[in-house]
């Protein structure tokens, strides 16, 4: 397989790179980690005129951890983000991600923008309210230096579809930010897959608040695979507040299955991935829920 002809660009610094998408609007790719894209190319899913490499953006590899949350630049790959462990479910998520030596070349940023519904890390940047950053080619505009210009997106808004975001021609997101967690929070992510190291079936990842009598005070968790875009349900009242051990588990399933919309293909029918996703809320609820009880 070999992909279609295009034209090569390896930019040297962001006001170069964001110069030339602007100019290849619609028709240009940005190549950071490339793990899906290449494939893409090679099947002539993908078939842009121009392929922008970013590899040469030193500045955008960055990892930065602060009180407020953690913000990831866009060629931080997997393995790195994975190694210095900024974020407890940053890091239990990107386990499950793919293979090794995929998780070497993949970048957390591109993952965001390529936007599976079957990803693990745009449920997590979605469970957790985080955002991805936009910037773009502004000259004679107010913004950063060079006239480059950001905009921040949160994730509710970011993902429009599936292999759909929010980022416009021309743009390119520089970097994501995941906001920190409150104490006495626990997290956990389970999913099922045919093999470790596919897609999931289906996955759930939760955050998990107790008060200061270790009741549920707010539990959240985020879907993989069951929906267009990742499906966010906030099932804190189906926690009914209670200490984990006496909570209504079959009612936190019950809460997230009547907002997941599952499709069936040759790996598992709708009603299965239905059924399994009720499952491993329970599980990944359960889990955070003791992790946030020490």
């Amino acid at each position: 397989m070999k992909p279609p002809p295009f034209e090569y660009h390896a930019p040297r610094d962001l006001g170069e790179a964001l110069e030339i998408l602007a100019g290849a609007g619609p028709r240009g790719k940005v190549l950071a980690g490339g793990q899906s894209l290449i494939p893409m190319l090679n099947m002539r899913i993908a078939a842009p005129d121009h392929l922008v490499d970013i590899n040469r953006l030193g500045a955008l590899s960055s990892i930065d951890a602060a009180p407020g949350g953690v913000t990831v630049g866009a060629l931080a790959r997997h393995a790195e983000v994975e190694r210095a462990a900024p974020h407890p479910l940053m890091v239990q998520a990107l386990r499950l991600v793919a293979h090794p030596v995929i998780r070497n070349r993949g970048t957390v940023v591109g993952s965001l923008v390529h936007a599976d519904p079957a990803a693990e890390l745009p449920a997590v940047l979605a469970v957790l309210d985080g955002s991805v950053r936009l910037a773009r080619r502004a000259p004679g505009a107010s913004g950063l230096p060079d006239g480059v210009v950001t905009r921040d997106v949160p994730a509710g808004a970011f993902f429009t579809g599936p292999m759909e975001s929010a980022a416009e021609p021309g743009e390119l997101a520089v970097s994501a930010f995941f906001p920190a967690l409150p104490p006495r929070t626990g997290t956990a992510f389970r999913e099922i897959a045919r093999r470790h190291g596919d897609y999931a079936l289906a996955g759930v990842c939760a955050v998990v608040t107790l008060d200061e009598d270790l009741h549920i005070s707010a539990a959240r968790v985020g879907c993989v695979g069951v929906g267009p875009v990742p499906v966010v349900v906030d099932v804190t009242e189906a926690c009914e507040r209670r200490p984990a051990a006496t909570v209504p588990w079959s009612r936190v399933a019950g809460a997230v299955r009547e907002r997941a919309e599952p499709d069936g293909d040759v790996h598992a029918s709708a009603a299965y991935r239905l059924h399994l996703i009720g499952v491993l809320a329970e599980q990944a609820v359960k889990d955070a829920a003791r992790e946030a009880a020490g």
